[in-house]
């Protein structure tokens, strides 16, 4: 498709966008969404944008820009999106709300090759109706397959579009920003392409790797629980720590992905990204200020501080596994040779636990466990902190068995919360060790909804936030850490087949201690 060179926003209504009372902190911005038709724009970044409206948290004069192949009009792009809106935002209680929403909102289509569409998005941006109110700030969102990452970025370079109003003189300086959705490369050589190739038209603080598992609500609060609360943050080592479990379970399949699921498999799709993440916030070291760049330090450290994996390692360090035919909660499910787009003889993981060790002052010694897996039994993800039995067992002289190991879990979906577990002496005459949990839950203690992953990244992207995304490094440390992974492991990790419905193969534990229950 080619676009003509004139802006295609001209007498669009942008005069008749409402004032609202504007937000203390959010600046006005152009958002410009290539890849505007998806599901990641319609299920997630636009209801964001609304709730964030609602909430107060968006610039009224924001103007929110979608880029696709498709044909079709303004009128058209917004009667789909108050149609996602209706069924995917958590502010559905203020739907009045949406005919304000929709005049910010404008449809470009291109091709993301056509250089005709640059000029156009560029005779846009520039023009009095989009550049004076949002004051020259641009911010653009890359929800296309990663296929298009390239081609964009480079024609945004081209086309004068990576720094379009920074040379203006003004005070404050209009910014211009870009977020890149995962995955971000798919081995240490492609992150290494796609970091060049970004950095080659953004300067790294333009940059924004977004991974939403760090939106979360009860991930932000990994940091703040264990910093703001000395009677945990002071047994946070390997002093009183044994093991450390993090497990992000899902009982759907592949949902229509085959095709992407065969080539990524569960240790590019989760392991890389969500785990390690979840990893470095939980095993960090304070920072020297809650500010991005300090915590960002502090996650590569951990990263850079892994323990490499041998080859001849990885039977001891690694089990894989792929789904067969069972059922979910009642429902019979087909095995994952029987997806769409599956070969018969797939050897691609489903599931994966993996044992890993931090080699620093402070953990050296306890091992990492990180599990991730479809088809499993249930949804839940969780980091698990196991501490260590007394030296000593004082009631087994009393005739009583084991005490009961003292755990911290850390709930991250789907009911988010804390919980502690530990022993108590169960009523009655003999001396019986119960096990009991003190639970902390949002949903009860705050009864507004929380927000949703998006909404938190693409306000913090707005104001200039980047404690939640990844630097390039932090990715390239990962990947290099992931490599002896992503060879042939047939041979040295043979796959394990676990009925759709269970929590994983037999052969799990065999890389070290059960995954507690």
């Amino acid at each position: 498709m080619t676009s003509s060179l004139q802006s295609p926003f001209q007498g669009a209504g942008l005069s008749e966008v409402q004032p609202t009372p504007p937000s203390t902190d959010t600046p006005p911005l152009t958002i410009v969404i290539f890849g505007a038709s998806g599901d990641l724009t319609h299920r997630k970044l636009v209801p964001a944008l609304f709730d964030l409206m609602v909430d107060g948290l968006l610039h009224p004069e924001t103007r929110i820009l979608g880029v696709a192949r498709s044909p079709k009009t303004h009128e058209e792009f917004r009667g789909e999106l108050r149609a996602s809106v209706q069924t995917f935002a958590r502010s559905t209680n203020h739907l009045d709300l949406f005919s304000e929403f929709e005049k910010k909102i404008f449809y470009h289509p291109m091709t993301f090759d056509d250089p005709n569409g640059y000029t156009a998005i560029r005779t846009t941006l520039l023009s009095d109706e989009f550049r004076k109110p949002t004051r020259g700030n641009v911010l653009y969102y890359l929800a296309t397959p990663p296929s298009y990452f390239v081609p964009i970025i480079r024609n945004l370079g081209s086309f004068g579009l990576a720094k379009i109003n920074e040379d203006t003189g003004e005070t404050p300086a209009p910014f211009t920003r870009i977020i890149v959705e995962k995955p971000f490369g798919r081995d240490l050589a492609s992150a290494r392409d796609l970091n060049r190739e970004v950095l080659q038209v953004f300067a790294e603080p333009q940059v924004y790797r977004i991974d939403h598992y760090l939106g979360k609500e009860t991930v932000q609060n990994i940091v703040v629980f264990r910093l703001s609360n000395p009677v945990f943050g002071n047994l946070w080592n390997n002093v009183f720590v044994k093991s450390v479990h993090i497990s992000v379970h899902e009982s759907v399949g592949v949902e229509g992905r085959g095709g992407y699921f065969e080539e990524a498999g569960i240790l590019r799709d989760m392991v890389q990204n969500h785990l390690f993440q979840l990893m470095t916030l939980t095993a960090m070291e304070p920072p020297v200020a809650f500010e991005a760049e300090s915590i960002r330090d502090e996650k590569v450290k951990v990263l850079r501080s892994l323990k490499p994996v041998r080859i001849d390692d990885l039977p001891r360090t690694i089990v894989r596994g792929q789904y067969t035919v069972g059922e979910v909660d009642g429902v019979p499910v087909q095995g994952y040779r029987n997806e769409p787009k599956i070969p018969p003889l797939s050897d691609t993981s489903t599931f994966v636990r993996m044992k890993v060790e931090i080699q620093n002052w402070r953990w050296a010694g306890v091992p990492f466990y990180l599990t991730a897996g479809k088809r499993m039994s249930k949804r839940e993800t969780l980091v698990r902190i196991v501490f260590k039995d007394f030296p000593f067992a004082l009631f087994r002289l009393a005739g009583t068995p084991g005490t009961v190991p003292n755990e911290l879990i850390i709930r991250i979906q789907p009911n988010e919360g804390i919980a502690l577990r530990f022993g108590i002496k169960k009523p009655g005459g003999s001396l019986m060790i119960d096990p009991v949990e003190m639970n902390f839950s949002y949903q009860q203690a705050y009864r507004a909804q929380a927000p949703e992953a998006y909404e938190r990244l693409l306000h913090d992207a707005i104001v200039g936030d980047s404690t939640l995304f990844a630097r390039n490094d932090e990715v390239e440390n990962s990947w290099n850490f992931m490599a002896p992974f992503l060879g042939d492991l047939t041979k040295l990790s043979p796959l394990r087949f676990y009925t759709a419905g269970t929590d994983g193969p037999e052969e799990q534990d065999r890389i070290g201690e059960p995954s507690p229950a």
